[in-house]
This record gives C-alpha cells, sequence and structure tokens, in this order.
C-alpha cells in the first residue's frame, strides 16, 4: 500500500482566506497541533510577503522538529533569498517555488513568453539548491496550462534538482477524470519524471478539491496538499481531513494509506477554527457537528441495532469521545494538569497556572466542566493572548425593551495596573459596552463581524463570541469566552482592541504584517 505525503498550507494558504490574520504564536500552536496531527510537510508562509510573515515562519522552522518546514517562494531571487534565511534553521527545510503556467497568467499577469517563464523557472530552480536540497517546483494554474508546454518546463526544472512537482488546479477548473488524467500523462510521457515526488494542490471553487485530489492519488500521486477545514482563498483547498478519512476507510479501493495520528482530526479542526474565527460548518464532512448526528426515527433505529447501519466512520476514529465531563470545581491542580496531558497540551508551569485560574473560575460557574471548556481555555484564552493593553476588570449592564435605553459601565485595567473607568449608552447592551471600551481607550473601532457559538452543551455552557474589527486599513479578529455572553462580548472586543494595538506598534516600528501579501496563489 502506498504511502501519500501530506502537505498542509493552512498556514499559509489557508491564512490567505478572506478576513483571517494569524499572529506569530496562533500559527506556532496550530504548527504544534500539525506535527501532533503528523503532517509530513507543513507550508509555514511566505517570507517575502512581510517582515511578521518572516518572523513566523523562521519561528516555525526553529520549532517544529518532526515535520519538513516549507517556505513559498515566487521565482525571484530575493524571495528565494529570504525564504532560506527564514527556514534555515529548520531540522528539515523546504523551498518551494512557484511560477505560473498557463497561457492566461503568462500573457496577462506576468507579460512573458513560455521561453521566458521556462527558462526564468530553470534559473530559480538552479538557484534554490544552492541552499537546500529539497526543491519543490510548482506550475501555478497547471489545469489551465498547455500539457506539452507543462511537460517542458517539469521536465526542466527536474533536471536542474526539483525534488517535487507540484501540479495546482489554482481556480478549481479541473473535474476529477480531466485532473486524474494529467497527472497520469506528467508521470507517464515526462522521461525524468521518476526523479521527482509529484505533488497535487487542488481549489474548491466548484467543490471538487477533494475529489480531485483522490483522483490525483488514484493516478500516481505521490503527495497530497490541501488545508485543515478545506479553509483558504476564495472557496478555499481540499479538505485535508476529507481525504485522510477517504484513504483510510476506502483503502482497499485507493489502495494508499496517510501516516497521519487521525485521533486528532477533531481537535486540529476546533483548534484551527477557533483561532481563525471560521466556524465549522455543521454539514461539513468529518468535522462537522452534524457528521455524527442522527435525527431520521429510521436512521435511529437502524443505529440503536448496529451502528455500521447509518455510519461508516466511528467518532472515536477522528479523536470524538462520547462523555468528556472529568473535572469540577473540587479538582486539584494535579488531576487538572493530567488532563492537560491527555488532551495532547505540552505547556509551560506558568501557563498550566493561569489554565487552571481560569479553569477554578469556570467551575464555580457552571456544574460540569468538559474537555472541550478545557481545550478552549487554554487555547483560546492562555496561549494565544496577545500582548495585553487592557484587561476587563469591571462590567455592569442596564437594559431593557425597547422603552430603555442600553447603558455600560465598564472598568478596565491597564498593563502597569492603573483602573479606568466609564459609562456610555448604545442600541442595545453589546452596543453599548462597546461604546464604552472606545472612550476609555480612545480607539475607535468599526465592528465588521460578531458571532456567538457554545463551547459545550447544556444551559450553562461556555459561550465563545468572535469579532471582528477594523480600524483604518487594519483588520483584526478578537475571541472571548465566559458563561455570561455579555461579559464575552466585552472580552472579545478588549482582545481585538489589543490586537491592534499591537499592530500598530509594528506599523511604528517598521514592522507592517498587514499590508496584502505579494500574488501567491497556486
Amino acid at each position: 500500500m502506498r504511502e501519500i505525503q501530506i502537505f498542509d498550507t493552512t498556514l499559509r494558504d489557508g491564512e490567505q482566506s478572506p478576513g483571517v490574520n494569524l499572529n506569530t504564536n496562533e500559527k506556532l500552536e496550530i504548527a504544534s497541533q500539525l506535527e501532533r496531527l503528523g503532517v509530513n510537510v507543513m507550508e509555514a508562509g511566505f517570507p517575502a510577503a512581510s517582515p511578521g510573515d518572516f518572523e513566523a515562519v523562521q519561528a516555525i522552522a526553529n520549532q517544529v522538529q518532526k515535520a519538513t518546514v516549507a517556505a513559498l517562494s515566487r521565482s525571484v531571487v530575493k524571495d528565494i533569498d529570504r525564504a532560506y534565511e527564514a527556514i534555515k534553521g529548520a531540522v528539515s527545510p523546504r523551498i518551494h517555488v512557484f511560477i505560473a503556467t498557463s497561457q492566461i497568467h503568462m500573457q496577462h499577469k506576468l507579460q512573458k513568453t513560455p521561453d521566458q517563464v521556462l527558462e526564468i523557472a530553470r534559473a530559480m530552480v538552479k538557484h534554490t539548491k544552492k541552499y537546500v536540497s529539497d526543491v519543490q517546483f510548482s506550475a501555478e494554474d497547471a489545469g489551465r496550462s498547455d500539457i506539452e508546454y507543462l511537460k517542458r518546463i517539469i521536465e526542466a526544472v527536474i533536471d536542474e534538482g526539483a525534488t517535487v512537482i507540484n501540479v495546482p488546479d489554482t481556480v478549481g477548473f479541473l473535474m476529477p477524470e480531466e485532473y486524474g488524467e494529467l497527472i497520469r500523462r506528467l508521470k507517464t510521457e515526462i522521461p525524468n519524471s521518476h526523479k521527482a515526488q509529484f505533488s497535487g494542490h487542488c481549489h474548491n471553487d466548484l467543490g471538487l478539491a477533494v475529489a480531485n485530489s483522490l483522483a490525483g492519488i488514484r493516478n500516481g500521486l505521490d503527495q497530497v496538499e490541501g488545508t485543515i477545514n478545506g479553509i483558504g482563498e476564495r472557496a478555499g483547498n481540499a479538505a485535508i481531513e476529507e481525504i485522510a478519512m477517504s484513504l483510510y476507510t476506502r483503502a482497499n479501493y485507493f489502495q494508499a494509506k496517510t501516516t497521519l495520528d487521525l485521533s486528532q482530526i477533531s481537535r486540529t479542526s476546533m483548534l484551527v477554527s477557533r483561532l481563525t474565527g471560521m466556524m465549522v460548518p455543521r454539514n461539513k464532512a468529518i468535522v462537522g457537528a452534524n457528521a455524527f448526528a442522527h435525527e431520521s426515527g429510521i436512521h435511529q433505529d437502524g443505529m440503536l441495532k448496529d451502528k455500521s447501519t447509518y455510519e461508516i466512520i466511528t467518532p472515536e476514529t477522528i479523536g470524538l469521545k462520547k462523555s468528556s465531563l472529568v473535572l469540577g470545581k473540587h479538582s486539584g491542580r494535579h488531576a487538572f494538569k493530567d488532563k492537560l496531558q491527555e488532551l495532547g497540551f505540552a505547556i509551560s508551569e506558568e501557563l498550566v497556572n493561569k489554565a487552571f485560574e481560569q479553569f477554578k473560575d469556570l467551575a464555580d460557574k457552571k456544574k460540569e466542566v468538559t474537555d472541550a471548556d478545557i481545550s478552549a481555555i487554554v487555547e483560546g484564552e492562555v496561549i494565544t493572548t496577545p500582548q495585553e493593553t487592557y484587561q476587563l476588570d469591571y462590567l455592569h449592564i442596564s437594559s431593557g425593551n425597547s422603552s430603555i435605553i442600553s447603558t455600560a459601565t465598564v472598568r478596565l485595567k491597564t498593563a502597569d495596573g492603573v483602573t479606568q473607568e466609564e459609562a456610555a449608552c448604545g442600541d442595545g447592551p453589546i452596543n453599548a459596552i462597546y461604546n464604552t471600551i472606545d472612550r476609555l481607550s480612545g480607539e475607535a473601532l468599526e465592528l465588521t463581524d460578531y458571532r456567538i457559538r457554545s463551547v459545550s452543551g447544556g444551559r450553562d455552557a461556555l459561550g465563545e463570541v468572535f469579532v471582528r474589527v477594523k480600524q483604518g486599513r487594519l483588520s483584526v479578529n478578537g475571541r472571548g469566552m465566559s458563561t455570561d455572553i455579555l461579559e464575552a462580548s466585552a472580552k472579545a472586543y478588549i482582545n481585538a482592541l489589543n490586537r491592534i494595538i499591537v499592530k500598530k506598534g509594528e506599523m511604528e516600528n517598521g514592522n507592517d504584517t498587514s499590508r496584502e501579501n505579494p500574488s501567491c496563489s497556486l
């Protein structure tokens, strides 16, 4: 049975999803979880895009021990040099160089002839080879490229030392039969194809990214690329969890497997969803809330008699547990630390102590504390909290029906321990809270998105609020959790406020991470 390499690009292509902007700590946490999941390669980012992206890639390269760390680069010398500087500390570094090969892209975007593009590709792979032995070359928009030209350019870059050839369906244009046939022809008709691995990178514009990736595997792909939850530019990428579970469930059909720890799928999905603010649809395959839910009477009857009647995958396979109630207000620090280890968290004693304090606060407020609650505390409130200029110290709301004006009194504590208190009115309690925080901070923020979700079940469930705010050209996410949804709303807004302040400081110091990336779509 062939072993398919999993190339995860959640931290690069996934972060290019509209509205997603991860900080370095968040990227490091996702990288740690991807390593636990067992991906073979993780694309950490695009170092030439900004100083912030460079620093994040460098931090990931220095932290990851088991997976290959890849950095994306255009076929430009300065981009390649920058990529190497970012990943040279990795245990297993890879530079991923790309250039467009379709007539549409060469003519309208690059404004170069096919022969010029071929020579650039050859020269840039040769240049990259000076730095690393593992060089991946991508023919951007391969799905709409002339196959004879595609064969020429791939043969040339393999001659220059490319070790992985990526064949992207950049705009999600091909049908599964077409993509599979493309892979088959490239592997069988290029004379030196045996000297490189072939990889597939499919986009989901027509909802076929996973189907195309699987068709590619059936026709000889050695590596498949995608993201957790299928996030990415436009309609997203192939969802890694769907590909992995398809190979696992239909192993006899594909005669191929991955080395992923499938029990980490659910947790990885939840972490990426929480940090990116991109909620997983309830009907999403594998990781959606309804993936293992059965409402129809006929289905329920069948499930009670034999689960295999309507479930081809067990929830336990992807890391879901039937019972997650294990800790309460009488639990001690040792039991809490053991639970963190059981959930896969390897964090410092300082963070354990901080998480334990928040756990005890939560345990006083709700009857049952679940694994989901604990994971939310650690991932959302401890690990990824940005530098805190402000913290919520006190909150009081006066609200009612349409005849009563909502008023909020908020007291904030600054990083140096100073408290400030203010009150303001608004159109509803949340608007009043946000108006008050704007007054206190002097930072007028524009709220562009607001969402609520329940972390766990029950009337005393821990609620999580996600907000997105803008100030000028800066746009950031914020998250807050509490059993009181108004408190969670305030925390989310303050979290976003702190992120805005950090970003403004980075801009003033010449470390602007907010500008748009150069073209790097595959």
